[in-house]
Protein backbone atom coordinates (compact mmCIF):
# COMPACT_ATOMS: atom_id res chain seq x y z
CA UNK A 1 0.00 0.00 0.00
CA UNK A 2 1.37 3.07 -1.29
CA UNK A 3 0.41 6.74 -1.74
CA UNK A 4 0.52 8.35 -5.55
CA UNK A 5 2.88 11.01 -5.44
CA UNK A 6 3.63 12.11 -8.36
CA UNK A 7 2.01 12.31 -12.26
CA UNK A 8 3.95 12.57 -15.56
CA UNK A 9 2.07 13.88 -18.64
CA UNK A 10 2.46 13.85 -22.59
CA UNK A 11 0.70 13.21 -25.46
CA UNK A 12 2.34 11.75 -28.47
CA UNK A 13 0.81 12.08 -32.21
CA UNK A 14 1.21 9.03 -33.92
CA UNK A 15 0.46 8.59 -38.20
CA UNK A 16 -1.37 5.24 -39.16
CA UNK A 17 0.59 3.00 -41.11
CA UNK A 18 -2.18 2.27 -43.83
CA UNK A 19 -4.50 4.74 -45.21
CA UNK A 20 -7.67 4.21 -43.24
CA UNK A 21 -10.94 5.12 -44.49
CA UNK A 22 -14.28 4.71 -43.71
CA UNK A 23 -18.10 5.83 -44.65
CA UNK A 24 -17.95 8.45 -42.32
CA UNK A 25 -14.23 9.65 -41.97
CA UNK A 26 -10.67 9.26 -42.16
CA UNK A 27 -7.94 8.45 -39.53
CA UNK A 28 -5.65 11.26 -39.84
CA UNK A 29 -3.69 11.07 -36.74
CA UNK A 30 -3.78 8.89 -33.29
CA UNK A 31 -2.89 11.63 -30.46
CA UNK A 32 -1.94 8.97 -27.33
CA UNK A 33 -2.37 10.86 -24.20
CA UNK A 34 0.13 8.99 -21.95
CA UNK A 35 0.04 9.15 -18.18
CA UNK A 36 2.86 7.99 -15.52
CA UNK A 37 2.11 7.34 -12.34
CA UNK A 38 4.82 7.06 -9.33
CA UNK A 39 3.74 6.00 -5.81
CA UNK A 40 5.78 6.41 -2.30
CA UNK A 41 7.77 3.45 -3.21
CA UNK A 42 9.04 4.63 -6.45
CA UNK A 43 7.19 1.72 -8.37
CA UNK A 44 5.78 3.41 -11.43
CA UNK A 45 2.65 2.40 -14.30
CA UNK A 46 1.69 4.06 -17.05
CA UNK A 47 -1.30 3.94 -18.95
CA UNK A 48 -3.05 5.47 -22.27
CA UNK A 49 -5.44 6.07 -24.35
CA UNK A 50 -6.20 7.52 -27.55
CA UNK A 51 -8.00 9.66 -30.19
CA UNK A 52 -8.44 9.32 -34.12
CA UNK A 53 -7.47 12.61 -34.58
CA UNK A 54 -8.93 15.70 -32.52
CA UNK A 55 -9.92 16.40 -28.92
CA UNK A 56 -6.52 15.14 -27.92
CA UNK A 57 -5.42 18.50 -26.16
CA UNK A 58 -8.88 19.01 -24.76
CA UNK A 59 -8.27 15.06 -23.04
CA UNK A 60 -4.41 16.65 -21.85
CA UNK A 61 -6.06 19.41 -20.18
CA UNK A 62 -8.76 17.63 -17.92
CA UNK A 63 -5.72 15.59 -16.85
CA UNK A 64 -3.60 18.46 -16.30
CA UNK A 65 -5.57 20.70 -14.26
CA UNK A 66 -8.54 18.62 -12.45
CA UNK A 67 -7.28 15.04 -12.32
CA UNK A 68 -3.69 14.65 -12.07
CA UNK A 69 -3.77 17.19 -8.82
CA UNK A 70 -6.31 14.99 -7.55
CA UNK A 71 -4.64 12.14 -7.44
CA UNK A 72 -1.63 13.07 -5.32
CA UNK A 73 -1.88 11.00 -1.55
CA UNK A 74 -4.13 8.81 -2.77
CA UNK A 75 -3.89 4.90 -2.43
CA UNK A 76 -2.61 3.98 -5.46
CA UNK A 77 -3.67 0.14 -5.05
CA UNK A 78 -7.36 1.44 -4.37
CA UNK A 79 -8.14 1.85 -8.13
CA UNK A 80 -11.95 1.12 -7.96
CA UNK A 81 -11.76 4.19 -4.97
CA UNK A 82 -9.91 6.43 -7.20
CA UNK A 83 -11.72 5.40 -10.27
CA UNK A 84 -14.76 6.60 -8.64
CA UNK A 85 -13.39 9.16 -7.14
CA UNK A 86 -11.73 10.46 -10.31
CA UNK A 87 -15.57 10.42 -12.44
CA UNK A 88 -17.26 12.41 -9.31
CA UNK A 89 -14.76 15.23 -9.35
CA UNK A 90 -15.83 15.15 -13.61
CA UNK A 91 -19.69 15.03 -12.93
CA UNK A 92 -20.38 17.98 -14.84
CA UNK A 93 -18.22 16.80 -17.65
CA UNK A 94 -19.50 12.43 -17.43
CA UNK A 95 -20.35 10.97 -19.40
CA UNK A 96 -18.54 11.68 -22.68
CA UNK A 97 -15.48 11.22 -24.35
CA UNK A 98 -13.42 12.93 -23.59
CA UNK A 99 -13.52 12.10 -19.46
CA UNK A 100 -13.80 8.73 -20.71
CA UNK A 101 -10.63 9.13 -22.51
CA UNK A 102 -8.77 11.00 -19.34
CA UNK A 103 -10.23 8.08 -16.95
CA UNK A 104 -8.61 5.43 -19.13
CA UNK A 105 -5.45 6.73 -19.25
CA UNK A 106 -5.21 6.79 -15.50
CA UNK A 107 -6.61 3.76 -14.80
CA UNK A 108 -4.50 1.89 -17.11
CA UNK A 109 -1.63 3.37 -15.54
CA UNK A 110 -2.82 1.90 -11.76
CA UNK A 111 -3.64 -1.56 -13.41
CA UNK A 112 -0.01 -1.38 -14.57
CA UNK A 113 1.27 -0.49 -10.99
CA UNK A 114 -0.58 -2.72 -9.65
CA UNK A 115 0.27 -5.80 -11.43
CA UNK A 116 4.15 -4.77 -11.86
CA UNK A 117 4.38 -4.84 -7.82
CA UNK A 118 2.18 -7.65 -7.43
CA UNK A 119 4.84 -9.32 -10.25
CA UNK A 120 1.80 -10.66 -12.71
CA UNK A 121 0.72 -9.98 -15.89
CA UNK A 122 -3.00 -7.92 -16.38
CA UNK A 123 -4.47 -11.44 -18.01
CA UNK A 124 -3.87 -13.41 -14.77
CA UNK A 125 -4.49 -10.89 -12.03
CA UNK A 126 -7.74 -9.50 -14.02
CA UNK A 127 -9.36 -13.12 -14.30
CA UNK A 128 -6.81 -15.24 -15.96
CA UNK A 129 -9.69 -17.62 -18.45
CA UNK A 130 -7.34 -18.61 -21.04
CA UNK A 131 -4.27 -17.73 -22.54
CA UNK A 132 -4.82 -16.58 -25.96
CA UNK A 133 -7.71 -15.64 -28.20
CA UNK A 134 -8.91 -15.83 -32.06
CA UNK A 135 -7.66 -12.79 -34.32
CA UNK A 136 -9.45 -10.98 -37.30
CA UNK A 137 -7.65 -8.15 -39.27
CA UNK A 138 -9.30 -4.42 -39.60
CA UNK A 139 -5.76 -3.51 -40.96
CA UNK A 140 -7.02 -3.50 -44.96
CA UNK A 141 -11.05 -3.72 -45.40
CA UNK A 142 -11.48 -0.06 -45.76
CA UNK A 143 -13.79 1.54 -47.65
CA UNK A 144 -11.71 3.44 -50.37
CA UNK A 145 -10.08 -0.12 -51.76
CA UNK A 146 -12.04 -1.48 -54.73
CA UNK A 147 -12.80 -4.35 -54.98
CA UNK A 148 -9.88 -6.57 -56.43
CA UNK A 149 -7.52 -4.69 -53.80
CA UNK A 150 -10.14 -6.17 -51.11
CA UNK A 151 -10.08 -9.49 -52.35
CA UNK A 152 -6.07 -9.27 -52.53
CA UNK A 153 -6.11 -7.87 -48.88
CA UNK A 154 -8.24 -10.31 -46.97
CA UNK A 155 -6.75 -13.19 -48.58
CA UNK A 156 -3.01 -12.16 -48.09
CA UNK A 157 -4.67 -12.11 -44.53
CA UNK A 158 -6.21 -15.40 -44.59
CA UNK A 159 -2.71 -16.81 -46.21
CA UNK A 160 -0.95 -15.31 -42.73
CA UNK A 161 -3.08 -17.43 -40.73
CA UNK A 162 -5.78 -14.90 -39.36
CA UNK A 163 -9.11 -16.94 -38.26
CA UNK A 164 -11.66 -13.43 -39.97
CA UNK A 165 -11.39 -10.34 -41.73
CA UNK A 166 -13.12 -6.83 -41.52
CA UNK A 167 -14.97 -5.00 -43.84
CA UNK A 168 -16.20 -1.25 -43.93
CA UNK A 169 -19.16 -0.90 -46.08
CA UNK A 170 -21.05 2.24 -46.65
CA UNK A 171 -20.82 2.81 -50.28
CA UNK A 172 -23.82 5.19 -51.81
CA UNK A 173 -25.20 2.26 -53.48
CA UNK A 174 -26.16 -1.25 -51.75
CA UNK A 175 -25.37 -3.15 -54.88
CA UNK A 176 -21.61 -1.76 -54.44
CA UNK A 177 -21.40 -2.92 -50.55
CA UNK A 178 -22.89 -6.26 -51.70
CA UNK A 179 -20.89 -6.91 -54.73
CA UNK A 180 -17.30 -5.89 -52.61
CA UNK A 181 -18.15 -8.14 -49.73
CA UNK A 182 -19.55 -11.39 -52.03
CA UNK A 183 -16.39 -11.29 -54.30
CA UNK A 184 -14.17 -11.21 -50.76
CA UNK A 185 -16.27 -14.43 -49.50
CA UNK A 186 -16.25 -16.28 -52.66
CA UNK A 187 -12.00 -15.74 -52.38
CA UNK A 188 -12.22 -16.69 -48.93
CA UNK A 189 -14.64 -19.71 -48.62
CA UNK A 190 -16.94 -20.68 -45.79
CA UNK A 191 -14.11 -20.96 -43.26
CA UNK A 192 -13.11 -17.61 -42.46
CA UNK A 193 -14.85 -15.46 -40.97
CA UNK A 194 -16.54 -11.82 -41.98
CA UNK A 195 -16.94 -8.44 -40.37
CA UNK A 196 -18.88 -6.02 -41.72
CA UNK A 197 -18.54 -2.24 -40.15
CA UNK A 198 -20.56 0.70 -41.33
CA UNK A 199 -19.46 2.96 -38.53
CA UNK A 200 -23.15 4.32 -37.66
CA UNK A 201 -23.74 5.46 -41.27
CA UNK A 202 -27.28 4.02 -42.30
CA UNK A 203 -30.44 5.15 -41.96
CA UNK A 204 -32.99 1.94 -40.40
CA UNK A 205 -34.33 1.59 -43.92
CA UNK A 206 -30.87 1.63 -45.27
CA UNK A 207 -29.75 -0.74 -42.84
CA UNK A 208 -32.26 -3.17 -43.25
CA UNK A 209 -31.62 -3.32 -46.98
CA UNK A 210 -28.65 -4.19 -46.53
CA UNK A 211 -29.23 -7.11 -44.32
CA UNK A 212 -29.92 -9.57 -47.02
CA UNK A 213 -26.76 -9.28 -48.70
CA UNK A 214 -25.12 -9.67 -45.30
CA UNK A 215 -26.50 -12.91 -44.45
CA UNK A 216 -26.22 -14.00 -47.92
CA UNK A 217 -22.24 -13.72 -47.10
CA UNK A 218 -22.71 -15.62 -44.21
CA UNK A 219 -21.03 -12.42 -41.81
CA UNK A 220 -20.38 -12.86 -38.77
CA UNK A 221 -21.45 -9.17 -37.55
CA UNK A 222 -23.32 -5.98 -38.52
CA UNK A 223 -21.04 -3.46 -36.69
CA UNK A 224 -22.24 0.12 -35.64
CA UNK A 225 -24.97 0.14 -38.61
CA UNK A 226 -26.87 3.28 -36.99
CA UNK A 227 -26.11 6.41 -34.76
CA UNK A 228 -24.76 4.84 -31.24
CA UNK A 229 -27.17 6.81 -29.21
CA UNK A 230 -30.73 5.22 -31.01
CA UNK A 231 -30.94 2.12 -29.36
CA UNK A 232 -34.55 1.67 -30.20
CA UNK A 233 -33.74 1.54 -33.85
CA UNK A 234 -30.71 -0.93 -32.93
CA UNK A 235 -33.32 -3.05 -30.87
CA UNK A 236 -35.54 -3.10 -34.21
CA UNK A 237 -32.91 -3.79 -36.68
CA UNK A 238 -31.71 -6.61 -33.93
CA UNK A 239 -35.69 -7.82 -34.90
CA UNK A 240 -35.59 -7.84 -38.40
CA UNK A 241 -32.08 -8.97 -39.37
CA UNK A 242 -30.10 -12.34 -38.77
CA UNK A 243 -26.92 -11.10 -38.81
CA UNK A 244 -25.89 -10.16 -35.54
CA UNK A 245 -25.66 -6.32 -34.53
CA UNK A 246 -22.35 -5.43 -32.62
CA UNK A 247 -22.09 -1.89 -30.63
CA UNK A 248 -19.90 -0.75 -28.68
CA UNK A 249 -17.03 1.50 -29.57
CA UNK A 250 -19.10 4.98 -29.34
CA UNK A 251 -20.32 4.23 -26.01
CA UNK A 252 -18.89 5.72 -22.75
CA UNK A 253 -20.13 4.20 -19.81
CA UNK A 254 -21.56 0.49 -18.05
CA UNK A 255 -24.98 1.96 -17.87
CA UNK A 256 -25.22 2.68 -21.62
CA UNK A 257 -24.35 -1.02 -22.25
CA UNK A 258 -26.75 -2.11 -19.88
CA UNK A 259 -29.37 -0.05 -21.99
CA UNK A 260 -28.66 -1.57 -25.29
CA UNK A 261 -28.91 -5.41 -23.28
CA UNK A 262 -31.63 -4.79 -22.10
CA UNK A 263 -33.53 -3.75 -25.07
CA UNK A 264 -32.09 -6.96 -27.14
CA UNK A 265 -30.34 -4.41 -29.18
CA UNK A 266 -27.41 -6.10 -29.85
CA UNK A 267 -25.93 -9.17 -30.01
CA UNK A 268 -22.22 -8.31 -29.58
CA UNK A 269 -20.68 -5.73 -27.37
CA UNK A 270 -18.01 -4.03 -28.26
CA UNK A 271 -16.83 -2.06 -25.57
CA UNK A 272 -13.19 0.19 -26.01
CA UNK A 273 -11.19 0.44 -22.74
CA UNK A 274 -10.40 3.96 -23.12
CA UNK A 275 -13.42 5.38 -24.68
CA UNK A 276 -15.51 3.52 -21.26
CA UNK A 277 -13.13 4.59 -18.96
CA UNK A 278 -10.91 2.02 -18.36
CA UNK A 279 -10.00 -1.42 -17.55
CA UNK A 280 -12.07 -1.04 -13.91
CA UNK A 281 -15.26 -0.01 -16.04
CA UNK A 282 -14.22 -2.72 -19.37
CA UNK A 283 -14.16 -5.48 -16.96
CA UNK A 284 -17.57 -4.50 -16.00
CA UNK A 285 -19.11 -4.27 -19.53
CA UNK A 286 -17.58 -8.10 -20.08
CA UNK A 287 -18.96 -9.51 -16.74
CA UNK A 288 -22.98 -7.44 -17.43
CA UNK A 289 -22.36 -8.92 -21.42
CA UNK A 290 -21.93 -12.54 -19.82
CA UNK A 291 -24.85 -12.44 -17.91
CA UNK A 292 -27.00 -11.93 -20.94
CA UNK A 293 -24.88 -14.65 -22.75
CA UNK A 294 -23.38 -11.78 -25.64
CA UNK A 295 -19.88 -12.10 -25.92
CA UNK A 296 -17.37 -8.94 -26.14
CA UNK A 297 -15.36 -8.25 -29.17
CA UNK A 298 -13.47 -4.95 -27.97
CA UNK A 299 -13.00 -2.39 -30.57
CA UNK A 300 -9.02 -1.21 -31.40
CA UNK A 301 -6.27 -1.24 -28.60
CA UNK A 302 -4.87 -4.35 -29.52
CA UNK A 303 -2.00 -4.55 -27.75
CA UNK A 304 -4.16 -3.86 -24.31
CA UNK A 305 -7.32 -5.67 -25.21
CA UNK A 306 -5.19 -9.00 -25.78
CA UNK A 307 -4.69 -9.10 -22.27
CA UNK A 308 -8.44 -8.36 -21.59
CA UNK A 309 -9.42 -10.84 -23.87
CA UNK A 310 -7.98 -13.44 -21.85
CA UNK A 311 -9.11 -12.49 -18.99
CA UNK A 312 -12.45 -12.96 -18.83
CA UNK A 313 -14.46 -15.87 -20.38
CA UNK A 314 -16.82 -14.54 -23.39
CA UNK A 315 -14.50 -12.72 -25.44
CA UNK A 316 -13.98 -14.78 -28.99
CA UNK A 317 -11.94 -12.08 -30.73
CA UNK A 318 -9.10 -9.57 -30.56
CA UNK A 319 -9.63 -6.75 -33.69
CA UNK A 320 -5.73 -6.65 -35.15
CA UNK A 321 -4.48 -3.10 -36.04
CA UNK A 322 -1.45 -2.36 -34.68
CA UNK A 323 -1.23 1.17 -33.20
CA UNK A 324 1.86 1.54 -30.79
CA UNK A 325 4.51 0.27 -33.05
CA UNK A 326 6.23 3.19 -33.67
CA UNK A 327 6.81 4.24 -29.61
CA UNK A 328 6.69 0.31 -27.70
CA UNK A 329 9.53 -2.73 -28.01
CA UNK A 330 7.28 -5.08 -27.47
CA UNK A 331 4.21 -6.68 -30.13
CA UNK A 332 1.39 -9.12 -29.45
CA UNK A 333 2.69 -12.70 -29.68
CA UNK A 334 0.81 -13.85 -33.13
CA UNK A 335 0.99 -17.66 -33.62
CA UNK A 336 -1.61 -20.12 -35.57
CA UNK A 337 -4.28 -16.67 -35.93
CA UNK A 338 -4.21 -16.50 -32.46
CA UNK A 339 -2.48 -13.87 -30.32
CA UNK A 340 -1.60 -14.69 -27.13
CA UNK A 341 -1.30 -12.55 -23.64
CA UNK A 342 2.22 -11.08 -22.17
CA UNK A 343 3.28 -12.65 -19.94
CA UNK A 344 5.51 -10.19 -18.40
CA UNK A 345 4.06 -8.09 -15.40
CA UNK A 346 1.95 -5.01 -16.18
CA UNK A 347 0.11 -4.63 -19.05
CA UNK A 348 2.98 -5.99 -21.08
CA UNK A 349 3.35 -2.92 -22.88
CA UNK A 350 7.25 -2.05 -23.11
CA UNK A 351 7.62 2.26 -24.64
CA UNK A 352 10.55 3.21 -26.10
CA UNK A 353 10.57 6.23 -24.07
CA UNK A 354 12.89 7.69 -26.61
CA UNK A 355 11.07 7.55 -29.38
CA UNK A 356 7.58 8.73 -27.12
CA UNK A 357 9.84 11.54 -26.85
CA UNK A 358 10.29 12.15 -30.66
CA UNK A 359 6.93 11.82 -31.57
CA UNK A 360 5.86 14.48 -28.03
CA UNK A 361 5.41 17.81 -28.91
CA UNK A 362 7.48 19.83 -25.91
CA UNK A 363 8.26 18.45 -22.09
CA UNK A 364 6.00 16.12 -20.21
CA UNK A 365 3.79 17.53 -17.29
CA UNK A 366 4.70 16.96 -14.24
CA UNK A 367 2.05 17.24 -11.22
CA UNK A 368 3.29 16.14 -7.70
CA UNK A 369 3.08 16.93 -3.81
Amino acid sequence: MALIERVELQLANLEPQVKRTDAIQSFECQETPIVRITDADGAVGTGYSYTIGTGGPSVMALLQHTLAPFLIGREADAIEAVWRGCLFRTHATAVGAITSLALAAIDTALWDLRCRKANMPLWQLAGGAKPGVALYSTEGGWLHLDTHELVDDEVAVQNRGFRGAKLKIGRPKPGEDRERLLAVREAVGEGFDLMVDANQCFSLPGAMRRSPALAEADVAWFEEPLAADDVDAHARLSAHCSVPIAVGESLYSLAQFKVYLQAGACSVVQADVARVGGITPWLKVAHLAEAYSVPICPHFLMELHVSLCCAVNNAPWLEYIPQLDAITSSEPKIENGYAHAPNTPGLGIEWDWAAVAAHTAGSPVVVDS
